[in-house]
């Protein structure tokens, strides 16, 4: 497994403290940082690929490094097995892989994890269908009962996971065929509802809506909220200060913008999907995450990953946005060359970890871990202040 270090300049400590993210002392040193190790590589483990990155800080500190594993071949109808690799270290080391859900004969993809604040528990979303089976022929009427969804549960950090549960019949109407979870992140919100952003199909239109699932009941149930769209899946979802929800959304308008719609009712409904032509992209997913609040750090801040080009999957770029996702004044290249689906965590010592799709001749050679510290990310010209 190779580390390497881009320290802009700089050499800098591999290990900074929790204290000043956490609002317990002085903030980390303000010297840019970052560093990449490969977490997955193509043919790892038997599997022909990995690929569908989902990254989880966890309320203890480790790391969770989710993503499918793909047998026999890189398509997204081949046999997998969803799979998960620890760290403890902050992402400079990693476990071997383990096998976190396996339905033998079975496409079983899209992880989404979201933890439980109140509780220390790690739920993962999944679907299922039986490999082999293509998203046309999910989308057509006569197999639109294949496409499933799934849940487990972890709760020691994510070590042991509990048998999966078929959550179907509460997260998917019935007249919708494809179906996805995340894939990505879930969140839980200021008020304990645990959300996670979705997408589907509607029988008989070929159209595609984002929606999310959401629990008031710490994972027991999951409910359906509302749908935002059409030409819109591949979500990721974020609270806002003032306790609505965004929606940040792949989009088929022709566009190369991301989709963007608001809830003010916890998910139940969304506005009018407008297109954010900060956020250029080839079509494909991206991730959004909270990394600070005003009330509790002086400053409101959210940050956002994905390839940032209009036509190719490349140049995995990282923004930065102080109001809202309003706008995207910061911006910074983590790789240039082909890259594709991300997820982003905050770790406890207030640096930021990438989970990212890679390679040198295409995007799906490997998935990378990139951490990075926010004098990075602005280029010296903000960091973390605790109030």
């Amino acid at each position: 497994m190779g580390v390497y270090w881009n320290t802009v300049g700089l050499k800098v400590a591999a290990c900074v403290t929790a204290a000043g993210f956490l609002g317990l002392g002085r903030a980390y040193p303000a010297r840019p940082l970052i560093s990449q190790v490969s977490v997955y590589a193509a043919r790892d483990d038997g599997y022909f690929a990995h690929r569908i990155p989902a990254l989880l800080a966890t309320g203890t500190g480790a790391l969770l490094a989710f993503c499918e594993a793909r047998a026999g071949s890189a398509s997204d109808s081949a046999p997998t097995d969803l799979v998960l690799k620890r760290s403890l270290d902050n992402g400079m080391t990693w476990t071997a892989a383990q096998v976190v859900a396996h339905f033998p004969g079975f496409t079983v993809g899209n992880p989404t994890p979201v933890e439980d604040d109140a509780t220390g528990v790690i739920w993962l979303l999944m679907t299922a269908n039986p490999a082999g089976e293509t998203e046309k022929e999910i989308d057509e009427s006569s197999l639109k009962g294949a496409r499933t969804v799934w849940i487990t549960h972890s709760s020691d950090g994510g070590a042991h996971w509990a048998a999966a549960k078929e959550i179907t019949a509460s997260a998917k109407k019935s007249n919708w065929t494809w179906y996805a979870t995340g894939p990505g992140n879930g969140i839980q919100l200021t008020n304990g509802r645990l959300v996670v952003p979705c997408d589907h199909k509607v029988a008989g239109t070929n159209a595609f809506y984002s929606h999310v699932i959401y629990s008031d009941d710490h994972g027991k149930t999951w409910k359906t909220g509302g749908s935002a769209g059409p030409e819109t899946n591949e979500s990721a979802v974020v609270e806002l200060a003032d306790g609505s929800l965004l929606l940040n959304m792949r989009s088929y308008a022709d566009k190369h913008q991301r989709a963007i719609a608001l809830s003010h009712d916890g998910g139940l409904t969304w506005s009018a999907v407008h297109l954010d032509p900060a956020l250029i992209e080839p079509v494909c997913q991206a991730s959004l995450v909270r990394y600070s609040l005003a009330r509790a750090t002086g400053r409101n801040r959210l940050v956002f990953s994905n390839p940032a080009d209009t036509d190719q999957r490349d140049r995995m770029t990282v923004r930065l946005s102080y109001d809202e996702a309003k706008s995207w004044p910061v911006g910074r290249l983590v790789y240039a060359g082909p890259s594709a689906y991300s997820s982003l965590a905050v770790l406890r010592d207030g640096t930021i970890g990438l989970l990212y799709e890679r390679g040198a001749a295409n995007a799906y050679k490997g998935i990378e871990f990139a951490r990075f510290n926010l004098e990075w990310l602005t280029q010296g010209a903000d960091h973390f202040k605790a109030k």
